[in-house]
C-alpha cells in the first residue's frame, strides 16, 4: 500500500483516502510530552499526528500500518531529548505573579 506524508497540519488525507482507509472502529494512542503525538489506528490504516512539529502521516496496508507505532515512539523520543521549547509569550497571570493588576475604584 503506502505511506503518505503531509506537509503541515493543514494538509490532510484526501476524501478518497479517508473513505477508503479511515473508516471503522478506531483505537487512539497518545505519545510524547503532554500527549501531543496522536496515533489513530483504523482496521486498514494508521494516522499519526504530531502537533509539536505539525507532522501528519497516513500509513496504509498491513506492513506499513505496523511501522506507525514505531514512528510514533521515535517522534516522542526525539521530542523528549531536544531542547525545551521557549515560550515567547506569557499569560497576564504569570506576568503579574498572581497579583491584582487593576485597582478597585470605590
Amino acid at each position: 500500500m503506502g505511506v503518505f506524508r503531509y506537509a503541515d497540519k493543514y494538509a490532510a488525507p484526501t476524501k478518497e483516502q479517508r473513505e477508503r482507509y479511515m473508516t471503522g472502529k478506531t483505537v487512539e494512542h497518545n505519545f510524547g510530552p503532554e500527549g501531543q503525538i496522536l496515533l489513530i489506528e483504523y482496521p486498514q490504516a494508521a494516522y499519526l499526528k504530531d502537533d509539536i512539529d505539525d507532522i501528519r502521516i497516513l500509513f496504509t496496508g498491513f506492513k506499513d500500518k505496523q511501522k506507525a507505532s514505531e514512528e510514533a515512539k521515535q517522534l516522542a523520543n526525539h521530542h523528549e531529548h531536544k531542547a525545551p521549547h521557549k515560550n515567547l509569550f506569557s499569560t497576564a497571570q504569570k506576568a503579574g505573579d498572581n497579583k491584582k493588576l487593576v485597582k478597585d475604584r470605590t
